[in-house]
């Protein structure tokens, strides 16, 4: 099969890697989606914190009670019932208890009555702590003197309870599906949970590392929606027995129900998440947060927790008092971070544009075109959310999608890399004798530049050979095994310097080889390529004949020199190839390459090494310096060429003894075609004295001068020596 035919699989690895991709993210498998915006939104959060802002602008101020001088946890009620009455002495409007009520006091007294033993002689003992006050029912009466909200744990009990408020929402699907359902609770005292104005759940939604970045407003008990404790302290500020909240349009990507999407608060709609959750927009830790009961208050909601509750924060652990101010404050301010009900599905659909662009580029052009995209889109997609955080407090998640397209184009790199490495690998094999390492890389990642059906190029043809070849190898006829390592010293440089060149290496034989340029790959300057490679043959053999001409034969007889001729041509050629027991033979065919041929084979009667056909010269003219040596019909094409030695590059051009010899060619030349043949022979003599001038190339001249004066070649010949080929 072509290698531009085979099968390309590249796309199949990137193409599943962006539906695991898409699957993970769009079902956030494992709690991974949501881990990976937990972290950038942490990442956004401690490089932009929200500035702490003091809230009594909006009509109240939120503040945190410093508990250590409360003493030990738990507190006895009687002291929490002190330091409620403080608070209201000092001016706190509300008091938030962030921790559950659901056990009797264990300070009581009345709890040392089961202590007391049986018996009429202890009557009066347990009369007495029976009429001592109750510590509950005095914490009970502190809370009727200033509001105070408190909290029950939900949990999967049998105990029931009995909310203060009711919860409810606008819009036509009921949105509180999406909240977590307890079967039971630990509610608080009933006497407590009577006198205190507002009573909710204390039940966080902790993400899977542990990190409390949603306040929860609202969860379902037996089926029933129930406000969380940030929710009553709102609905308590607010004065009114209703919490409103508003059902979402419709369900997440994956067709899930409908969610909870903005709660109504003081005047405003606070934009939640589908759970009822508000996602926190947290500050750094400020001292003028937290007070102590001797502290003037003035419209005060004081948050009292209890000591050692914490709740990991981007800014670490936080105790969960501060955490609840914290909301409470997003909330007053309006400052709660926003993330849209269609964020999921505009990622989604980004990674889902985006990868598939990617795949697209990959298959399409190459690896660095898509990873040029990619790149694109992921610092696209990093500016643009981190602007709608900074600037809107909005969470778009830019990590998930960009790692998926990450995955998706190493999925690609990967692919095309091993389909590289596959072409490569079958190219070397086919071509390696063939082609130079970069040419087999061009078409290991581009198939489609090894065309095999066949086209029509021009090329430029190269013929290098061994002069005197079977002479050559009759001194060697009893020495076969240095004859064929001789060779081997020879052609394995002259053909490296060939594909150093960018040539084709198409035919080896025992005499020589052929090589071409401009096929299969394209290569504008393929005259000139082949010059180079021809001017460096003449340096490599001129190394090999310094080292050969110093060792000796088996019978002691000193190596000669070896000779070689190269002949050139440029013209339209058809390559292609073929397949046959698993190797690809690619080759050019044209009349260039039978007149690179017939040049090569009459080379050495002109004693220059390196002769070109005039096309060849015109296209690498500039680079060298061609001395016309004949005007000969070679039996190729349609009829005789002029043909030129190449002497060496523009430096030589330019030389006077250069100018001076070319002067004088053209002078020879003018006097044949013109048949003056006494004034050739004197510019001949006198050309012989001249520097660089080949003597043996004269001598061919002046033998066909002899020859034409006893067989004149008429009036309209054309200057062109034919009989060579007789």
């Amino acid at each position: 099969m072509p290698f531009r035919d085979r099968p390309r699989f590249i796309w199949a690895l990137p193409l599943l890697a962006l539906g695991m991709a898409l699957a993970v993210l769009g079902g956030d498998w494992a709690g991974l989606a949501m881990g990976l915006r937990g972290f950038l939104f942490d990442s956004y959060q401690r490089a932009a914190p929200r500035p702490y802002t003091d809230t009594v602008s909006e009509g109240y101020q939120v503040r945190v009670l410093d508990t250590a001088p409360l003493g030990a946890w738990p507190w006895p009620h009687a002291t929490l019932a002190k330091v409620i009455g403080e608070l209201r002495a000092q001016g706190a409007e509300m008091v938030v208890l962030a921790f559950p009520l659901d056990r009797a006091d264990p300070a009581s007294p009345r709890n040392l009555i089961a202590e007391i033993p049986a018996g009429p002689g202890f009557d009066s003992t347990r009369a007495a702590l029976e009429q001592m006050p109750s510590p509950d029912k005095s914490l009970a009466v502190a809370f009727g003197q200033v509001a105070t909200v408190t909290g029950f744990t939900l949990n999967d009990g049998a105990a029931s309870i009995a909310p203060k408020s009711t919860v409810a929402f606008t819009g036509t699907k009921n949105p509180f599906a999406r909240t977590r359902d307890f079967a039971g609770a630990s509610p608080t005292l009933d006497a407590l949970r009577g006198a205190s104005a507002g009573n909710g759940a204390l039940n966080l939604v902790l993400d899977r590392d542990g990190a409390l970045r949603r306040m929860p407003l609202a969860f379902r008990a037996q089926g029933v929606a129930v406000a969380s404790l940030d929710a009553e302290v709102l609905r308590v500020a607010a004065n009114t027995r209703k919490l409103m909240f508003r059902a979402g349009d419709g369900g997440d990507l994956l067709g899930g129900t409908a969610g909870v999407a903005a709660v109504e608060a003081l005047h405003r709609d606070l934009p939640t998440a589908p759970d009822g959750s508000l996602w926190i927009a947290y500050s750094k830790d400020d001292g003028a947060r937290t007070i102590t009961t001797t502290t003037p208050l003035h419209h005060a909601i004081v948050y009292i927790g209890a000591p050692g509750e914490t709740a990991m924060t981007p800014f670490g652990p936080r105790n969960l008092a501060q955490v609840h101010a914290q909301a409470l404050e997003n909330m007053l301010l309006g400052t709660v971070l926003r993330r849209p009900a269609a964020a999921n599905k505009a990622e989604l659909g980004l990674l889902l544009l985006a990868g598939m662009a990617t795949i697209f580029l990959l298959v399409r052009f190459n690896v660095w075109w898509a990873g040029l995209f990619a790149s694109a889109v992921i610092a696209g997609a990093v500016a643009i959310s981190w602007r709608l955080f900074a600037a809107n407090h909005v969470l778009l998640d830019s990590l998930g999608p960009c790692l998926g397209l990450a995955l998706v184009f190493a999925a690609g790199a990967a692919a095309r890399g091993l389909e590289v490495a596959g072409a490569r690998a079958k190219l070397h094999d086919a071509f390696a004798d063939s082609l130079n390492a970069v040419a087999i890389e061009r078409i290991a990642r581009n198939p489609s530049l090894l065309k095999l059906d066949g086209e029509t190029r021009n090329v430029t043809y190269l013929v290098c050979g061994v002069r005197g070849f079977t002479a050559l190898a009759a001194t060697f006829k009893d020495d076969p095994v240095a004859f064929t390592r001789l060779l081997q010293r020879v052609f394995a440089p002259l053909m490296d310097e060939a594909l150093a060149h960018r040539g084709t290496i198409e035919r080896i034989s025992a005499e020589g080889f052929s090589c071409f340029w401009n096929a299969p790959l394209d290569d504008p300057e393929h005259a000139i390529h082949a010059c180079e490679a021809a001017s460096g043959m003449m340096e490599v053999i001129a190394k090999v004949n310094d080292i050969i001409t110093h060792e000796r034969r088996i019978d002691g007889t000193a190596l000669a020199p070896i000779e070689i001729g190269i002949g050139v041509s440029t013209g339209p050629a058809i390559a292609g190839g073929f397949r046959n027991h698993g190797r690809t033979t690619y080759s050019a065919v044209g009349d260039c390459a039978v007149m690179a041929a017939r040049i090569q084979a009459l080379s050495g009667t002109y004693g220059p090494a390196v002769i070109v056909a005039e096309d060849t010269r015109k296209a690498a003219e500039r680079g060298f310096a061609f001395l016309e040596v004949d005007f000969v019909e070679t039996g190729a094409g349609t009829g005789p060429v002029k043909l030129y030695a190449l002497l060496g590059n523009p430096v030589m051009r330019a030389s006077p003894k250069f100018r001076a010899l070319s002067t004088f060619h053209d002078h020879i030349f003018q006097s044949l075609r013109t048949q003056q043949w006494e004034k050739t022979r004197d510019l001949i003599e006198q050309c012989r004295k001249l520097s660089g001038a080949s003597q043996k190339l004269y001598d061919v001249h002046l033998t066909r001068i002899a020859w034409y004066e006893t067989h004149p070649p008429g009036a309209d010949w054309d200057g062109a020596f034919r009989p060579v080929l007789k």
